[in-house]
């Protein structure tokens, strides 16, 4: 990958240099900018107006110290981030992650992906990401309690409800959603759409957690179809089993295809009969345990340890949702040999650079996360216009606008893609479509 449009490049070198030992954020940065060349040179007022140099800096960067008491009664302290990247389209939305891999790089990465996805959707919401390092891996409830208290803490005096929106995201599920809010209405004394991802008895949308999964599946159906196929009959390999990975295993299955794999970060499992999916849904969001149960009741099926075997396994379809970088140039090349036809992202960049050019180089449809994961912020988005209407839509309702969303978003990258001569490049398509509508608000809006 290299930018040859002499001011993107120049401009990616700076944002390297400030930026340093941030891999992922880079990586965001230079496919997205070579992407934009095209663009670039078809708009040279967003250059003059500095909309490249504009989107490629947050707007606030909050990082903040979270204390918290633990069961014995030690302190404990984390660190607490929030990137509000780009409003120009709406109030910053994006999920909060929890997990000992977050920096303020993969918090920066994430948002600046968020502002593509979310211009995607068609819909008024800005780009942000936040989160922390703290792992919620063997807490206890009362823990994850205490710790989200003091994260919230923080947090309440940087967001609301027009103002940025987080969501859930690794390991922010329902039960941190709930202490997040219960503390943001404790302090703040207001009953108001400041989460989204929250229980149905308290604000929250039907099909939350169906969605990033259920979106992703409509996005790819919608690739598929537009090829002269289908998940009819296809067999799938999933990484991951968190909401994206078992709602996209629902959603496939549903739609006629087989799927055969699900891993997490201990290794994954084979099963050539189809995932039992209600036994995953017991092991993982009944019981919370590793996904290698599940071979101790179909013996059938097999475990492996280490994630990465997983795209080893021969299948039509592959959908990587488990997390960044998971699968690389190696893992690509042996999905091609086994006869892999399309590959769509479920989580945030899962494929390297390497390994996206690879497969786009021997002609598997390639759906990017940008694209075929924004189900779960467009649903985010439904849910605050439930919020603040004051209604509660059917779960009909909701899916419904959902496929109508990811159908839409399909559509605009194909033809993005097409009008800057790309066409098929679904990449290209989706920063392509996704930074001209933010692009045009910040022209509109002047120096900010």
């Amino acid at each position: 990958m290299s930018i040859k449009n002499e001011y993107l490049a120049e401009l990616k070198e700076r944002v390297v240099k400030r930026n340093p030992n941030e891999p992922e954020f880079h990586q965001a940065i230079e496919e997205v900018l070579e992407s934009l060349e095209v663009v670039a040179e078809a708009n040279p007022e967003y250059i003059k107006m500095g909309i490249f140099e504009s989107i490629v800096e947050p707007e606030r960067i909050i990082k903040f110290r979270v204390p918290w008491v633990d069961d014995n009664g030690n302190v404990r302290v984390n660190r607490g981030y929030r990137v509000q990247f780009n409003s120009a389209i709406g109030p910053y939305k994006g999920g909060l992650r929890f997990h000992p891999s977050v920096n303020e790089g993969i918090i920066k990465f994430l948002g600046f992906e968020q502002i593509f996805k979310n211009s995607l959707t068609g819909l008024p919401i800005g780009g942000g990401k936040g989160g922390s390092d703290f792992d919620p891996k063997g807490k206890s409830d009362m823990e994850i309690m205490r710790f989200c208290q003091s994260f919230m803490t923080e947090l309440q005096r940087h967001i609301g409800a027009d103002t940025d929106v987080p969501a859930g995201d690794i390991g922010v599920g329902a039960r941190e959603i709930g202490y997040l809010y219960g503390q943001y209405k404790r302090l703040r004394n207001e009953s108001v759409g400041v989460l989204t991802g929250k229980g149905l008895s308290y604000g929250g949308s039907l099909a939350r957690k169906e969605a990033t999964g259920y979106g992703l599946c409509y996005f790819t159906d919608a690739m598929l179809r537009d090829h002269g196929t289908s998940f009819e009959g296809k067999t799938v390999c999933i990484s991951g089993s968190g909401n994206v990975a078992i709602y996209a295993c629902e959603k496939a299955q549903t739609l006629g295809a087989k799927v055969i794999t699900l891993s997490d970060s201990n290794g994954y499992i084979v099963d050539q009969n189809g995932i039992d999916l209600d036994l995953v849904k017991e092991i993982k969001e009944v019981k919370r345990q590793r996904i290698s149960e599940y071979v101790k009741v179909h013996t059938d099926a097999e475990y492996h340890e280490g994630c990465k075997g997983v795209w080893t396994v021969k299948c039509d379809i592959a959908l990587p949702c488990a997390t960044q970088n998971e699968l690389d140039e190696e893992s690509a090349q042996a999905l091609i040999d086994n006869g892999v036809m399309a590959v769509c992202e479920g989580a945030n960049m899962p494929t390297t650079a390497e390994g996206t050019q690879k497969l786009q180089a021997n002609g598997v449809l390639f759906g990017p996360a940008k694209a075929s994961n924004a189900g779960g912020v467009a649903t985010s988005a439904l849910e605050m216009a439930q919020n603040s209407s004051r209604l509660s839509w059917d779960f009909e309702t909701v899916d419904s606008e959902l496929k109508k969303i990811m159908e839409n978003i399909y559509g605009k990258c194909c033809d993005a893609a097409k009008k800057y001569n790309m066409e098929g490049n679904l990449v290209a398509g989706a920063n392509i479509a996704g930074f001209l509508r933010v692009a045009d608000a910040m022209y509109a809006q002047g120096v900010v």
